[in-house]
């Protein structure tokens, strides 16, 4: 007879999963060796390859983890301080991260050093999450040739505010390299991990997409005028 709290998962996985992107046979088969406990890819396998718009996407699994790690390498056709005054402009994420309903500063610690809280919608039945994360910023130099943010969730760095769920891990490091004067390359590396009750398989469904799709808000962000005609200094220095 299945119990309740197992009825409950079950019922918990179908609505997270019927809120998803289409996915391919590929995943699904992926999915499938999760369940059957197999242990799936250790090395980056490629989950999205869009030559027209110059974003690739992989996942990878990590030891002793059951939720994947991610990657991304895409460019972005803007100026490297036009992307930089979209990345940190936090109130924005609500306009083109993936299911970000509110995002603020929490702290300014240095011009290179801030914390931030975010919320993301989850779908039905399952409860919405937050997060706050420290970002740490290492600033473009031209010996270098890049810049980068250090992202890090501090799960205790406020309290819990219920019914949300605190999330265990968004963690991740953003590379940006300017290309010219008008495209940057932008490397991402990273974990999220939700907290809460959730089955890896979806969250790991969910990994796959949201990375993607939230570089396509990027994309569109970069274009708005008040980005890249604006002139003053930006927030912090990357």
């Amino acid at each position: 007879m299945i119990s309740k709290k197992s009825l409950a998962v079950a019922l918990a996985a179908a609505a997270l999963a019927s809120s998803l992107p289409a996915v391919s046979l590929a995943d699904t088969d992926d999915d499938l060796d999760e369940l059957r406990g197999i242990s799936a890819y250790s090395e980056w396998q490629l989950v999205k390859n869009d030559a027209r718009r110059n974003i690739k996407a992989w996942t990878k699994r990590e030891d002793g983890k059951s939720v994947r790690s991610f990657k991304l390498d895409y460019l972005v056709d803007a100026p490297f301080m036009t992307l930089a005054r979209v990345y940190l402009d936090i109130e924005s994420y609500t306009r083109w991260f993936w299911t970000v309903r509110e995002a603020r500063i929490l702290k300014k610690v240095s011009p290179t050093e801030f914390y931030y809280y975010v919320q993301h919608d989850a779908p039905v039945t399952l409860p919405d999450r937050d997060a706050v994360i420290r970002v740490t910023v290492d600033p473009y130099t031209p010996r270098k040739g890049y810049g980068a943010l250090k992202l890090k969730a501090v799960p205790d760095f406020i309290p819990p505010k219920p019914p949300l769920v605190r999330m265990d891990a968004e963690d991740m490091v953003v590379k940006f390299t300017p290309i010219d004067k008008d495209q940057v390359r932008v490397e991402v590396e990273g974990f999220i991990d939700p907290g809460g009750l959730a089955p890896s398989w979806a969250i790991n469904a969910v990994q796959r997409q949201a990375p993607y799709y939230t570089v396509l808000g990027l994309q569109r962000m970069v274009q708005l005028p008040q980005y890249r005609e604006a002139k003053g200094p930006l927030p912090f220095n990357l």
